[in-house]
């Protein structure tokens, strides 16, 4: 087993969903330094090519909604990217907070937590994105250390066909979530969202031997359930309140 999915069975991974994003801005520095100083056991990210291929770290494939940008992430450099406000949209609190490339984010976490990277699209979208990410997790040498995920399970095949160390997850949100059907045979773990899980899903998850990491998930109560049927992970956007529940208990 790597790192990346060893942990207390008795407990899931608190996994910071773009970091603590219920109360920084998402996919910024600041909200992965307060989701460690939380208590996350490792931060969820996602990833985009820049225009020049740069692997670079944010949700969505435009930019309005999390930068006082317009257009497409693809559409830029890198530098064009960089020179963007990402924490202002927020709260003054972050203004000067800037879209961070995967290098940039792995070299300062690397020695401090565990990665769920997301790829917001395969080689369909972003030539090349697969193998980028993978020689970016080698070079900072926490392949043991790193999930990559994708709903596009054909580019995780292509991860696969990379590297057989990196640890795969299929996030599905629709049936089925049969471990059979799931990517069969590429990945170590699926990644379902919380509105689809059932606990029979789980019991068979975990017992084909795969991780059960769970999205998004914000709500008292649905943690609780999920903590009681044993899931592998929780991606929650409130890590605070989810360690807290875990150590109540």
């Amino acid at each position: 087993m790597s790192e990346t999915m060893r942990h207390d069975a008795s407990r899931p991974l608190v996994i910071a969903h773009r970091g603590a994003s219920a109360e920084a801005p998402e996919n910024t520095i600041a909200a992965f330094e307060l989701a460690l100083a939380q208590g996350a056991d490792a931060i969820e990210l996602d990833v985009h090519l820049s225009r020049d291929d740069h692997p670079v770290v944010i949700h969505d494939g435009t930019l309005e909604r999390t930068t006082n940008g317009v257009g497409s992430v693809r559409d830029r450099t890198v530098q064009e990217l960089k020179r963007l406000d990402a924490g202002g949209w927020r709260s003054s609190v972050f203004r000067g907070q800037r879209i961070q490339t995967l290098q940039e984010m792995l070299e300062r976490f690397r020695d401090r937590t565990r990665f769920w990277i997301e790829l917001k699209g395969g080689s369909d979208l972003y030539p090349g994105i697969e193998e980028r990410v993978v020689a970016c997790l080698e070079i900072y040498e926490v392949v043991d250390r790193a999930l990559v995920q994708s709903f596009d399970h054909e580019a995780l095949a292509r991860v696969r066909t990379l590297s057989r160390e990196v640890t795969l997850g299929a996030l599905v949100a629709q049936p089925p979530l049969d471990p059979a059907v799931v990517a069969p045979g590429i990945v170590q773990a699926i990644c379902p969202g919380a509105h689809l899980l059932t606990e029979h899903d789980t019991a068979a998850i975990l017992g084909a031997g795969l991780g059960c990491y769970v999205w998004t998930v914000n709500e008292p109560a649905q943690m609780d359930r999920l903590v009681s049927w044993g899931v592998s992970g929780i991606i929650t956007d409130r890590p605070a309140l989810l360690r807290a529940r875990l150590t109540g208990r």
